[in-house]
């Protein structure tokens, strides 16, 4: 049975072309970057060309790129490295939705002593108001933290306007755009960021491996104290092969983003218009207007999502519940809560989402067997039986 894996924001498949480059150095140039011989010397030319490619990605300099093990990495250095930075200031923003990588590490301070803002969204779409924000700032306010598109429902944050209002005020701003870089064109120089987060297993490359982009200028204080590793501002023996890979595949998104967003849309388009119409109370979740272009997050009212994505998995079909980093519990996505999905919509959540190796002729395989694991769900259940026509009962 063939593998149709729709879980691309959980993580993604190694591109070919990244595996390629990043061979060599796990099998003949093995040294250490740091090392004084040549054999382990050259590799550092070879971290450099890859600092220049995410750079490029993000329309950077080289300078202001941070490699790290992974974006839950870069989240928790950026936001302790503000706190370190003006420690009179005792006050975070984030909102309701974030992932757990910023959610629990701002819950982490606040048993720390520190005062922690969670804003709130609006219902239905997801996205922040920025009256809310404007309210929640104050003098001892050290540091914004809001993502840049939500791992679950795919809605896109005004990042801009954020920045331009935080920046006004010399607030230091992060953004967790773990899920957004590789996937729609980020240009730094125009948006107003202080620090911004990646991982490369969201961009088809290996996991492992994750950068932070610090704004040249803004205050910065190392979260892995050691050696002399990154410049002074991460220590640890660089994860070289990965590094390379991560280089490569943010080449590979620059080249062709532009052509993947049109093709991730039409396909997710034609995957949700078709599910609507097929499957009776269903609803999007999420901003529909503003959102990333792979992802859709269904509800299914009254069938359990952990039952459709059984049902799901027996066709070969691999989607989500929600964020990968919560799908172990049995409580409802707090993102799906935050947004007021009702009680008989929110456990039938199932999150779709796409990259470049999918084919229409895989989503055209979901919609087929998707209506009738929906109706064999419903007649199970004592809230959806009722609510079938009377010849399915």
């Amino acid at each position: 049975m063939k593998t149709i894996y729709l879980d691309n924001n959980a993580t993604t498949r190694i591109a070919p072309e990244v595996l390629e480059e990043m061979m060599p150095y796990l099998k003949d140039y093995y040294g250490n970057p740091s090392s004084m011989h040549t054999f382990g010397g050259q590799l550092h030319k070879k971290i450099e060309e890859a600092r220049e490619k995410v750079a490029a990605l993000l329309k950077a300099k080289p300078e202001e790129i941070i490699f790290t093990s992974c974006g839950t990495e870069s989240d928790n250095t950026a936001i302790m490295s503000a706190v370190e930075s003006y420690p009179e200031k005792k006050h975070i923003i984030t909102t309701r939705v974030e992932h757990p990588a910023v959610m629990n590490f701002c819950k982490h301070l606040s048993r720390k002593g520190y005062r922690v803002t969670f804003l709130p969204v609006d219902k239905s779409s997801g996205q922040l108001r920025i009256d809310d924000l404007l309210k929640a700032l104050d003098e001892n306010t050290a540091v914004v933290s809001i993502m840049y598109a939500n791992n679950e429902i795919g809605t896109i944050y005004p990042i801009q306007e954020i920045g331009e209002t935080l920046k006004e005020r010399n607030i230091l701003f992060h953004t967790d755009a773990v899920q957004a870089v590789g996937k729609i064109p980020i240009d730094t120089n125009k948006l107003p960021v202080d620090m911004l987060s990646l991982s490369g297993h969201k961009l088809h490359a290996p996991k492992g491996i994750g950068a932070l982009y610090v704004r040249k200028g803004t205050r910065f204080y190392p979260y892995l104290i050691g050696g002399h590793q990154e410049h002074g501002r991460r220590a640890g023996t660089e994860n070289t092969a990965s590094i390379i890979a991560l280089g490569k595949a943010c080449e590979l998104a620059a080249k062709n983003i532009d052509d993947e967003v049109i093709y991730l849309s039409r396909l997710r388009d034609k995957l949700e218009s078709s599910l609507l119409k097929l499957c009776p109370d269903t609803r999007i979740n999420g901003d529909i207007n503003n959102r990333l272009p792979n992802t859709t997050n269904i509800s299914f009212e009254y069938v359990e999502g952990e039952a459709i994505l059984l049902r799901l998995n027996e066709y070969g079909i691999c989607a989500s519940s929600g964020s990968a980093c919560t799908s172990g519990s049995l409580e409802p996505s707090h993102v799906l809560r935050a947004i007021g999905v009702p009680f008989t919509a929110i456990h039938g959540s199932v999150r779709f989402s796409l990259s470049r190796y999918n084919t229409e002729e895989e989503i055209d395989k979901v919609i087929e067997v998707m209506p009738n694991i929906i109706k064999d769900l419903r007649m199970l259940s004592p809230f959806g039986r009722d609510k079938l026509p009377q010849e399915c009962r």
